[in-house]
């Protein structure tokens, strides 16, 4: 049976080339691609609400920062963060749009600039470990340091610029995103894991952006929720979770259960770099009363949606 409500993560994958290439076109190419499958999962009867990664585009806007340091200043990362998920929201629309339309389908796309919640006091903010950007030589980096940034010696390649990554909260936009897919749209948000954004006590009334990354799918964990999701994908470029990764005792994972997959976490069985926080925010979703969640490649997203054994499937039992 199709779910009512989905919200699809889309990684990096879907935002790039082939060979990782983040110039314009690669970009657009790869969104088009990318759209033709969510427009499908639309077409199934399912309300959609697009969230995504926005490493290499940051990343992007990261050099540029430091190209043009002695001609203005840098932005700080929440602006960056800010300016992708404009750039990457309109991308998507032009091609979603496209596809929902050649299907005859009359949903349309609209992209929302979205704040992330997280805590001033997080544990993150007194320890930035998250890498991003370039490796710099020292005296490079030193430029960026005297604007206030925190960047590490990290050996042969140079050095390279540390930032929090604070646990999301909440999605500061969530109604205006529940509204916007009650009536009728599909909804692009959350891009990046959000804006975030620190509360200074007031009821929300100054929120206030901060230097930080947030990991895109433990926010769409958060946002499957708050916009009353029966249903979580999280696209990747593999089409099942592996335990035994790179061993002779490699297996897929299909239909699986929380505790299962607790359990194969507990054990060190998926990355921190790349399947640890997917299979978090699949975990936590559930957990917190979500219907089910699915971790597959792109491809089969609309075979997940649709209630069909495609991917790693994860249920209460």
């Amino acid at each position: 049976m199709t779910s009512r409500r989905v919200v699809i993560a889309l990684g990096g994958n879907a935002m790039t080339g082939p060979d990782g290439s983040a110039t314009p076109q690669a970009q657009r190419d790869a969104i088009r691609e990318a759209s033709g499958h969510i427009a499908d999962v639309v077409a199934a009867g399912a309300e959609v609400v697009l969230t995504h990664g926005n490493g290499p585009q940051v990343g992007n806007l990261l050099v540029k920062n430091e190209m043009a340091a002695h001609v203005v200043p840098p932005v700080p990362l929440d602006w960056n963060v800010a300016q992708t998920q404009g750039t990457i929201a309109f991308t998507v629309a032009d091609e979603l749009d496209a596809a929902l339309a050649a299907r005859g389908l009359s949903q349309r796309t609209a992209g929302l600039v979205t704040r992330t919640l997280v805590d001033a006091d997080d544990p993150g903010f007194r320890e930035p470990s998250k890498p991003v950007g370039r490796f710099l030589p020292r005296e490079e980096a030193e430029r960026f340091v005297s604007h206030g940034q925190v960047w590490e010696d990290r050996g042969e390649k140079g050095w390279r610029r540390v930032v929090a990554s604070p646990e999301p909260r909440s999605v500061v936009d969530s109604p205006a995103i529940h509204a916007l897919a009650a009536a009728g749209f599909v909804v692009v948000c959350a891009g990046g894991g959000g804006i975030p954004v620190t509360d200074d006590g007031r009821d929300g009334a100054a929120l206030r952006g901060v230097e930080a990354v947030i990991d895109k799918d433990l926010t769409a964990a958060i946002l499957a929720r708050e916009v009353d999701a029966d249903t979580l994908v999280i696209a990747t470029d593999v089409p099942n979770v592996m335990v035994g990764f790179g061993t002779p005792a490699q297996r897929p994972l299909g239909r699986v259960t929380v505790a299962e997959l607790r359990a194969h976490a507990a054990e060190g069985e998926f990355a921190r770099g790349s399947m640890g926080p997917k299979v978090e925010a699949a975990l936590r979703f559930v957990e917190g009363g979500g219907s089910r969640a699915v971790i597959t490649s792109l491809e089969h997203i609309a075979d997940a949606v649709s209630g069909d054994d495609a991917g790693t499937v994860l249920t209460h039992s």
